[in-house]
């Protein structure tokens, strides 16, 4: 089982028979789209039909209860003799682990891939420079709102675009960013000598009055509680928002739908900067993980140490070079080919070839394990010929290098709280869905405040006491 952030692949595909050949093995995959994957989770962690293989989000207090129950197969001392599933990153696995044991293949990811992406032509129309800091941002949104930057002689723009976000507080939403960006921890962070929630500092409210503002004066899209992250890119396409602060990668998908609209001058419409600056000059980067999700093995499915032994095999030939580069980029000579160590695409246009690259970047992409840096710079570096992909390239690696230097790492990452697994599921939506009722004008300031309160009421006050006491412990 799988995220889903489009069609979903045909199993008679050219692109899902391309894997199961590689495999050598019939595969049944169930995809579920993105917004509504946390929901698919829990039910399916609560049945009784659990998948051999599923992704999953390894800090999620419902499977943190079920691995620890024993639904899923501890993979801490088992991966030695599998050549392609050991860690390649200490650091990522522990970021990965429940206090310190793997129960899953961590997917790897850039550990700093945040980034703005910007209507470059909206830019020029409204006479400003990229922003560095957040109130150019907001001078921006402002102009992208109220300065007609498509040129129609109508008020139908805003500046900013926010999807309804799937997923708890810290969860990299663009509200996580923006919060980071304005001094508050990413998640958990030091203050005073104690580890405390990054939404229970000064900073966090600071940074959602900001927002609240841009909301107010009408630089978000109306419907940023709603919209589905699946159609994220199109009011950006379609001329209706001029902004998205998300990962460096997007930049090139909507590359990809101007290009399609005109393969000559798309290169004019998007522009990216990383993160930005607070009002006094100080920078605060969002950083990640350094992976997205895990891929879990339920016991349930999986029961004999001999059947692990045949799924963790399956799983190394797919994390060879060879399968990575498949699931990452597709099939070589149909729909990419490699140059200079970069995999350009082909064949774009071509409608029987066309299926693959979509089942590539809807799908099979997320059966990726490893990123550009472990299988040859291939991965993570397709990108359709053209100048202006090339070039949005070298910015993203420009951007990731230079905003690692500022960034805000989440000091509880390794560790999970047992009173958050226990009491997760009436804990954790408290502050997401206060932070959206806030921000769409149902709370006042002191009714936020008030949930972030009864967030420490209702179990949170000996969460933080275990957060502490269990970092303190896995830095001894």
């Amino acid at each position: 089982m799988s995220k889903l952030f489009g069609t979903a692949p045909d199993p008679k595909g050219e692109m899902h028979q391309a894997v199961e050949k590689f495999l050598g093995k019939k595969l049944q995959i169930t995809w579920v789209p993105n917004a509504e994957y946390t929901d698919k989770v829990n039910v399916t962690l609560a049945s009784a039909n659990l998948p051999q293989v599923m992704v999953v989000d390894p800090k999620m207090p419902a499977f943190v209860k079920s691995a620890e129950a024993g639904a899923f197969w501890d993979l801490t001392d088992k991966l030695d003799k599998y050549p392609n599933l050991k860690p390649m990153d200490e650091r990522t696995a522990l970021n990965s682990s429940v206090n310190g044991k793997i129960y899953g293949l961590y997917r790897m990811r850039p550990l700093l891939r945040s980034a703005i992406v910007i209507r470059k032509d909206w830019l020029k129309k409204v006479g400003l420079d990229e922003p560095k800091t957040v109130d150019d941002l907001y001078e921006v949104a402002k102009a992208f709102t109220e300065k007609d930057p498509d040129g129609n002689g109508k008020k139908d723009t805003y500046g900013l675009i926010i999807p309804k976000w799937p997923g708890n507080y810290a969860s990299a939403s663009p509200y996580d960013v923006l919060e980071t960006w304005f001094g508050a921890p990413n998640g958990w962070g030091e203050r005073d000598g104690k580890i405390v929630p990054g939404f229970d500092t000064p900073e966090f409210l600071e940074a959602n009055r900001f927002l609240k503002k841009m909301i107010d004066e009408g630089m978000v899209n109306p419907d940023f509680a709603t919209l589905d992250t699946a159609k994220w890119n199109e009011p950006f396409h379609q001329g209706k928002g001029g902004m998205i602060i998300d990962v460096n990668v997007r930049s090139r998908q909507v590359l990809d739908l101007f290009r399609e609209d005109d393969p000559e001058n798309y290169g004019d419409k998007v522009a990216m900067v990383g993160n930005l600056s607070r009002s006094d000059g100080k920078k605060f980067s969002y950083p990640f993980t350094g992976y997205a999700d895990v891929l879990a093995i339920s016991k349930q499915s999986v029961r004999t140490e001999a059947d692990l032994d045949n799924v963790l095999k399956t799983l190394d030939k797919l994390a060879t070079k060879e399968g990575q580069i498949l699931v990452q980029n597709g099939v070589e000579g149909r729909n990419f080919k490699v140059e200079n160590g970069t995999a350009t695409l082909i064949n774009e246009d071509d409608p029987a070839v066309r299926p693959i690259q979509d089942s590539v970047d809807d799908a099979f992409i997320q059966l990726g394990t490893k990123g550009d840096e472990s299988i040859g710079g291939i991965a993570y570096q397709r990108t359709p010929s053209g100048k202006p992909y090339q070039e949005m390239v070298k910015l993203s690696n420009d951007l990731m290098a230079e905003d690692l230097k500022t960034a805000v790492h989440n000091v509880a990452l390794p560790v999970v709280s047992p009173t958050a697994v226990a009491k997760g599921a009436q804990i954790d939506t408290i502050i997401p869905d206060a932070r959206i009722k806030y921000l769409s004008g149902t709370f006042t300031e002191e009714q936020f405040k008030a949930e972030i309160k009864r967030w420490y009421d209702s179990g949170g006050t000996q969460v933080a006491a275990e957060i502490n006491d269990l970092v303190g412990k896995l830095g001894q």
